[in-house]
């Protein structure tokens, strides 16, 4: 999660909202990323992508390895950023409390010169209400190794979806928020995601959108993708 500049969004998992559910023997795919969009030229064209592997090892343990991380630079050019493992731990089981929990916890390895290594670690919740989903992460991280600094920095993220269930297909226009006081870049906007059920248990995830900035020193536009394959 390498900072682009002092108030752009960092570039690995900062926008995607987790979910705290956990669902033994699945295997995943995922593609992700954003590009930001601004006419002042020390926001526009930053941009973020990142390709992982994952696997839920038990009930409450999902274990995820991001082996292809990629960031620019507004005016710079895409470069491989590091590498990063990641966990996932299920808390309770769906339905057993007043919303659904679970805890992150990863550590990243930079390989750009000057930049620390980093761990992230927080709680994730989860609420269905009928057909409305919401959940919000609320993530520190702290830098460590070489250069790294003494403060954690905070951040959240929230979702709210509506979900149309079809035969073999859940299609759920929502919303997604971030928090970034670090980065300076608290944005909000509409989210649209779909998931298709395959033969053999297998899904297909994705989610397209656009986040707007909300304080001034904030990209005006970020456009989000998603693309994840699960299989057992």
């Amino acid at each position: 999660m390498v900072c682009l500049t002092s108030n752009v969004a960092k570039a690995e998992n900062d926008f995607i909202v987790y979910s705290p559910y956990v669902v033994e023997g699945r295997s995943e795919i995922e593609m992700y990323g954003f590009n930001s969009q601004d006419g002042r030229s020390d926001l526009d064209g930053a941009l973020g992508y990142n390709v992982s592997v994952g696997h839920a090892l038990t009930n409450w343990w999902k274990a995820e390895v991001y082996a292809g991380e990629f960031n620019r630079a507004p005016g710079g050019t895409t470069h491989s950023s590091g590498y990063e493992f990641e966990n996932i731990f299920q808390l309770s089981t769906t339905g057993e409390y007043w919303a659904d929990m679970g805890f992150l916890a990863s550590y990243a390895d930079n390989i750009q010169a000057g930049v620390p290594n980093f761990v992230e670690f927080g709680p994730l919740l989860e609420k269905l209400s009928g057909n409305i989903a919401q959940r919000i992460n609320f993530i520190l991280e702290k830098q460590i190794g070489s250069g790294a600094g003494t403060e954690f920095m905070f951040r959240s993220a929230y979702s709210v979806s509506y979900k149309i269930h079809l035969e073999k297909s859940t299609y759920s226009p929502g919303l997604e928020a971030y928090f970034r006081p670090a980065d300076n870049a608290q944005q909000i906007g509409p989210i649209f995601y779909g998931e298709r059920r395959l033969d053999g248990g297998r899904e297909l995830e994705y989610s397209f959108g656009i986040v707007f900035g909300v304080i001034p020193d904030a990209p005006m536009k970020t456009l989000l993708a998603r693309l994840e394959y699960e299989f057992f």
